[in-house]
């Protein structure tokens, strides 16, 4: 469908959600934000996903949001709408992939800081450009980037709306992990396939803990972890008798 702005594909475990207005390099609008809000809450509520990846269809991940959208007045369903979207999205119980490649500018690197991490193509090309057009970020940008590369290159970036590739993201820590294009597909699945073998428990009261104790002075940080322990996973016992089972069969 034309009106179809984020497709969702399932498989074993993996939802993976697609920025789908490739033939408007998939700028971010009200439309899209909403389609994508809905996705959140669908996965939040599904158990039998147990893992993200988000990325774009086409040429890039994402140009920004929609220039055209912003000078027409975009009408949102209420103040700050595009940042709890994206927040939601941040608190999935599940761990969430930005696949990134081409495009990923300001409105788009807002959507993909929301994940818990990101994974560039060789081509994914990186920038905030709200001080060239003008305006401040409202999606989380002032939060989430110094988080990630630290408040001084946080600074830099935002000041001089510099565009900068994929090892460059990576020197400054924004992605985890860098890809040539030809391989890319198969790098995210196979990072998806290694965070769907663990424990989708661990997952979710691993996500929780970072959450609660970010920020958090040393001492503080270690009580909570003990005093809000969420224990074992119900699979606990069937993953250590496959584990032994395995190790006990090697020895023989």
């Amino acid at each position: 469908m034309s009106d179809t702005f984020v497709l969702r594909q399932d498989k074993d475990g993996l939802a993976t959600l697609t920025l789908n207005r490739p033939d408007k390099l998939n700028a971010l609008t009200v439309g899209v934000f909403r389609q994508l809000r809905q996705h959140v809450l669908d996965i939040q509520k599904d158990d039998s996903v147990h893992c993200v990846v988000l990325r774009g269809a086409g040429k890039c991940f994402s140009a920004g949001h929609d220039l055209a959208d912003i000078a027409e007045g975009e009408k949102v369903p209420s103040p700050g709408w595009h940042s709890e979207t994206l927040r939601l999205m941040e608190r999935l119980p599940k761990p969430v992939i930005a696949a990134v490649h081409g495009h990923c500018y300001t409105g788009a690197l807002e959507v993909a800081l929301a994940a818990d991490f990101i994974i560039a193509a060789e081509s994914a090309r990186f920038g905030d450009t709200h001080a060239k057009w003008a305006l401040t970020p409202v999606w989380g940008m002032s939060q989430r980037l110094p988080r990630r590369v630290g408040q001084a290159t946080a600074k830099r970036l935002m000041f001089t709306a510099e565009m900068f590739g994929a090892a460059e993201a990576h020197r400054i820590g924004l992605v985890e992990q860098v890809h040539p294009d030809s391989e890319f597909d198969e790098a995210v699945h196979k990072l998806a396939r290694q965070i769907l073998f663990n424990s989708p428990f661990s997952h979710a009261a691993n996500k929780r803990l970072l959450e609660a104790t970010d920020g958090r002075d040393l001492d503080g940080g270690l009580q909570w972890e003990i005093l809000n322990c969420e224990g074992v996973g119900p699979d606990m016992q069937e993953r250590i008798a496959a584990f032994t089972g395995k190790a006990k069969k090697a020895d023989t």
